[in-house]
């Protein structure tokens, strides 16, 4: 948020960043409010069917326990994070990378840059290669359908900060916060949903209408 405020300041002075800042809450341009469904229900849908999966291998996983307490502020922890990452990657970033390429194409290598930038920490937590590997892939497939979802409504900053944000708490949410989740599994998910995305949408605008 902060590059993206002094980039932005660069071209546009005060006015340019007061702009940016607003569309962390620019949800009127979310016109059809059917777009809501996928924003809210994609991210823990997938992480049930994850779940279910999970144990359909034989996987080990204890039994889920849902912490209603700690939902709320996951969420709104999860919100602010989200926001400051969003008001760069969708406020600032995602539109002049899809004036020069497509939408998919900007999905992609928006979704490269995106896992690159956790991959430090992932190794400081320890984790192993192919986790990192499969959760790049993750990564890389939600930012595809982040840049789907941004295009269908009427490119909504705060639909992104939303996803991103819903997207965490259901990794959170996962039994034991997380510690059981396997990457693998939601990545190819994501990867086949985001692919049936692009067949039916089309890879160049990712949507129906450019300013639906």
């Amino acid at each position: 948020m902060v590059a993206a405020s002094i980039l932005v300041y660069r071209k546009n002075k005060a006015e340019g960043v007061k702009e940016l800042l607003k569309r962390a809450f620019d949800y009127k341009r979310i016109k059809a409010k059917v777009w809501y469904a996928p924003i809210v229900l994609l991210a823990p849908g997938v992480m049930v069917l994850t779940y279910g999966l999970m144990r359909l291998t034989g996987a080990p996983l204890p039994i889920p326990q849902f912490p209603v307490l700690a939902a709320p502020v996951m969420f709104l922890a999860f919100f602010i994070a989200a926001l400051g990452e969003e008001l760069c990657w969708s406020g600032y970033v995602i539109d002049p990378m899809q004036d020069r390429w497509n939408a998919f194409r900007t999905g992609i290598l928006l979704g490269v840059v995106w896992a690159t930038w956790h991959i430090v920490p992932l190794v400081q937590g320890r984790r192993s290669p192919a986790w990192i590997a499969w959760w790049c892939l993750f990564t890389v497939a939600s930012r595809v359908l982040m840049t789907w979802l941004y295009n269908n409504t009427g490119k909504s900053v705060f639909g992104a900060i939303l996803y991103h944000d819903i997207s965490n708490v259901s990794w959170r949410l996962f039994p034991n916060y997380g510690s059981h989740w396997d990457p693998r599994i939601t990545g190819l998910i994501l990867a086949f949903v985001a692919a049936i995305v692009i067949v039916i949408w089309g890879p160049r605008t990712l949507a129906r209408y450019r300013n639906a």
